[in-house]
């Protein structure tokens, strides 16, 4: 473990000179002074349109900045002077304010002429903007604006008023209503460069009456033109009316001599531009008159900015001298404190590595080398450990390391998983306790073994290989029971197809046999109750049986398609239990279940072989016990709305001590067995959708059911059979 030094807050309290509380309060009322004599100067200045003098203002900025810059540099230095006296280390009060003092000085100096000389700057600038000479230049653009466009309206307006004298003086040889008077209109706008010319009469409703138009496409332009105001302003002052349209300069004027007779003409001009520059230029002479009243105020904002933004840059330096000083003093207060803890006899002192490579970067560097060569021997083997613990644990082989005593010195976690440790930690127990087949491994000489071990109640098979070390063995070990199932699963295939083949030779004589024994002896047998001919008809029909499953067996295991149709349960138990009655005769079969007896929806002769097998494996099952009394099998049927049950039970020997393993192929108790009869139970009952347990039957011996689910295989029906018993035998020791 490192320990970090941070600085003391305790140690050499120290006591840095500094300016007296006099000094600070004479600042600040100096500051406060200095503010009341800026406002009483820059009320005196009241005139809106009048700015204080760049010079005047430019005084007031200066000496408002140098009190409160003052006020500023020595709040920073009585933090510091704070700092300083939590500093481990003698003098070091001192660094922290002489940094804070260079950093405030070189960053106050600079910003306060900056901002004298950008206020004089700004204002000298805008001082003419807004003097009496800007302004008039402004209002003669305006007029010179103005100007232009009376002009334009002067000369057009004097065009119409000399047409209309000319109309009116030529009335009496050419009416307005002749037909040479359009002619005579046209003329006039011709001569004269009009583009649309047109007389009219006004109406006593406020209406228009055209009486001569030229070029004019649209009538209601001329309409909205001569309103009833327009007319109105133009008889009462008897003057001509113009206006400015978008392209167009137009003009009415009444005729002389008459009351009601108007005329309009209209000249083709840029009069959007005219009308575009004149307001142009009110907005322009607005925004400058605007700008001229507010000039003293926003000579003030300006100056106010400049002040704020001095105040926050000289505070931000003051802080960064802060900065900066801790940062200095720290290293060397944690050198000190790391130099104490390593006096005091603690190694693993370290001060923060630093990626500067200035002086005290070297220096703290530099220290923790040393630190680290006098710590290297002593911390060595925790960091071998620590390494070999980090492996072990991303490893999926188990490892273990044991003790000369035998105790657990090192287990990796997937060893703890393989071995079902439980929550407690194994380390400092006997592995014999934990796993006594690996202690048992470890006290003989084998450097390599596959030991099957009982974890947490399950058999598992292990590789272990052992290392002999002289600390003590050990033990590195991988799981392969799954490769070893997957092993003897590869191996079903071949040996399946062996039986298959062994199987099928005696299948034709068996049954030309039976055959030949019904039809010799059938008919001579006549005080039989009709067990002969049940008899032979059986071993026909199972030798039937035996030839369609051989002719798919062979495939690896796999049993022959199944033909899925409602069949009778009790029929097929009491045919099972019918042939082993009748072939053992010191055993009592009972057959139990509730009337009128199950159904399922199965493949008869799969379900017929599974029970068959069950039943066999029962019997042998009391047979091994050597015993000659009696046995008991018992067969138990029972179904509700969603399953059928199976359960046999027998006063057999019981299971083994390996039942987890009892339905995998070739696995057996027995020296003639082949392993294959619960294998092949076992898949029938999975493709029939239902489960299969071995249980320990509470008298001796051993209890199987099976359970289908009837809901999963009613979906499954290929067609219907009648559920009939088919003259099923009765047996002779059942209970209904």
């Amino acid at each position: 473990m490192v320990t970090r030094v941070e600085p003391s807050s305790s140690r050499h309290r120290l006591r840095v000179p500094g300016p007296t509380a006099a000094v600070e309060v004479a600042a600040l009322g100096t500051t406060v002074a200095i503010a009341l004599a800026t406002y009483l100067v820059v009320r005196s200045h009241a005139v809106a349109e009048r700015m204080v003098p760049p010079a005047l203002s430019a005084f007031l900025l200066l000496a408002n900045l140098l009190p409160l810059v003052a006020v500023i540099i020595l709040f920073g230095r009585r933090i510091a002077r704070h700092r300083a006296q939590r500093s481990a280390v003698a003098g070091g009060g001192q660094l922290h304010v002489r940094l804070v003092a260079i950093f405030s000085l070189l960053a106050s100096i600079p910003i306060v002429l900056t901002v004298i000389a950008a206020s004089f700057m700004f204002q000298s600038g805008i001082e003419f903007w807004v003097s009496d000479r800007a302004r008039s230049s402004f209002e003669a653009s305006m007029n010179m604006v103005r100007d232009s466009q009376r002009q334009i309206i002067t000369r057009w307006s004097d065009e119409g008023r000399a047409m209309a004298a000319d109309i009116a003086g030529q009335s009496a040889q050419i009416p307005i209503d002749s037909r040479s008077f359009p002619t005579f209109l046209l003329t006039q706008a011709y001569t004269r460069s009009l583009s649309q010319a047109a007389v009219f009469r006004a109406m006593p409703n406020g209406s228009i009456e055209p009486i001569s138009v030229v070029a004019i496409p649209d009538l209601s332009v001329l309409s909205r033109r001569a309103d009833r105001a327009i007319l109105e302003i133009v008889k009462r002052q008897h003057r001509a009316y113009a206006d400015l349209a978008k392209d167009m300069v137009w003009v009415i004027t009444p005729l002389p001599g008459s009351d009601d007779l108007y005329l309009y003409v209209g000249t083709v001009a840029n009069a959007e531009f005219l009308n575009r520059q004149h307001v142009a230029a009110e907005d322009v002479l607005k925004d400058y008159r605007d700008i001229q009243s507010r000039a003293r105020k926003l000579q003030l904002l300006f100056n106010a900015a400049l002040f704020a933004v001095a105040l926050l840059i000289v505070g931000v330096a003051v802080w960064i001298a802060l900065a900066v000083a801790d940062r200095l003093v720290r290293p060397i207060d944690e050198l000190v404190g790391a130099a104490r803890l390593i006096a005091d006899g603690d190694l693993t002192a370290r001060v923060p590595e630093r990626e500067e490579r200035d002086e005290v970067g070297t220096l703290s560097n530099a220290f923790n080398q040393m630190t680290s060569r006098l710590q290297e021997q002593t911390s060595a083997l925790e960091s071998r450990r620590a390494l070999i613990e980090a492996v072990l644990s991303g490893v999926t082989a188990g490892v273990i390391s044991i003790g000369r005593d035998g105790m657990i010195r090192l287990i990796n976690r997937s060893a703890a998983t393989l071995l079902k440790t439980g929550d407690g930690n194994p380390v400092g127990r006997q592995l014999s306790l934990i796993a006594p087949e690996l202690g048992a491994l470890i006290a003989s000489e084998d450097r390599e073994a596959i030991v099957e071990v009982d974890a947490g109640g399950e058999a598992k098979t292990l590789a272990v290989k052992i290392t002999r070390a002289a600390e003590g063995p050990i033990l590195t070990f991988d799981d392969i029971t799954g490769q070893l199932l997957d092993q003897r699963r590869a191996a079903w295939s071949d040996v399946a197809r062996r039986i298959a083949h062994e199987i099928k030779n005696p299948l034709t004589p068996i049954q030309l046999a039976a055959e030949r024994l019904q039809r010799r002896y059938g008919k001579q047998i006549v005080a039989d109750d009709g067990t002969f001919a049940r008899l032979t008809d059986t071993i026909v029909r199972q030798v039937g049986d035996l030839r369609r499953m051989v002719d798919e067996f062979s495939s690896f295991a796999r049993m022959p398609k199944p033909m899925f149709r409602r069949e009778s349960l009790l029929d097929l138990a009491r045919q099972t239990l019918f042939l082993h009655e009748v072939a053992h005769p010191q055993i009592r079969f009972v057959l139990q279940y509730d009337e009128p007896g199950p159904a399922l929806i199965c493949d008869r002769r799969q379900i017929s072989q599974a029970l068959t097998n069950i039943v066999k494996n029962a019997v042998e099952a009391i047979e091994a016990k050597g015993e000659s009394t009696e046995g008991a099998v018992s067969m138990t049927l029972s179904n509700d709305s969603v399953s059928a049950t199976i359960v046999v039970r027998d006063t057999g020997v019981g299971l083994p001590a390996n039942r987890d393993r009892i339905v995998e192929p070739y696995v057996t108790t027995r020296a003639r067995g082949t392993g294959l009869g619960l294998a092949i139970v076992t898949k029938i009952v999975e493709e029939h959708f239902g489960t299969i347990t071995f249980t320990d039957n509470p008298g001796g011996g051993t209890c199987v059911a099976i359970r289908f689910d009837t809901s999963a295989l009613a979906a499954l029906d290929q067609g219907n059979a009648p559920v009939t018993d088919q003259h099923a035998p009765e047996l002779s020791q059942n209970r209904t």
